[in-house]
């Protein structure tokens, strides 16, 4: 089950996601997920488990969980619940109009 974020009110959501270096190294660990996340048990193209993420972050459950809702909630990325788990992965689409708007409006 995709779990749908309300939709970003306007590009500031993405921008103040974006503004946290722990967000930043989040959504940049994600384009590469074999490589930065490996020994996943499950497809790749469902997302990360956010167990792998948590780890690679070194900090806690819940401050992962926060960042990670941030950047669902800005629409950087999709999450994806399969039983106990949810898995996320970059929305390459809206990163890619992000940056549209940004080279159309800078």
């Amino acid at each position: 089950m995709t779990i749908q974020p309300p939709p970003p009110k306007s590009h500031d959501e993405a921008f103040k996601a974006l503004s946290n270096p722990v967000r930043r190294k989040i959504l940049a660990e994600l384009k590469n997920p074999e490589l930065n996340f490996p020994g996943q048990d499950h497809p790749y193209e469902w997302g990360v488990c956010a167990g792998k993420i948590e780890g690679a972050c070194g900090l806690s459950q819940s401050t992962v969980s926060a960042h990670l809702s941030v950047l669902h909630q800005a629409g950087l990325v999709t999450a994806k619940k399969c039983g106990q788990w949810i898995f996320y992965k970059r929305d390459e689409a809206a990163i890619a109009r992000l940056l549209e708007f940004l080279q159309e409006a800078l």
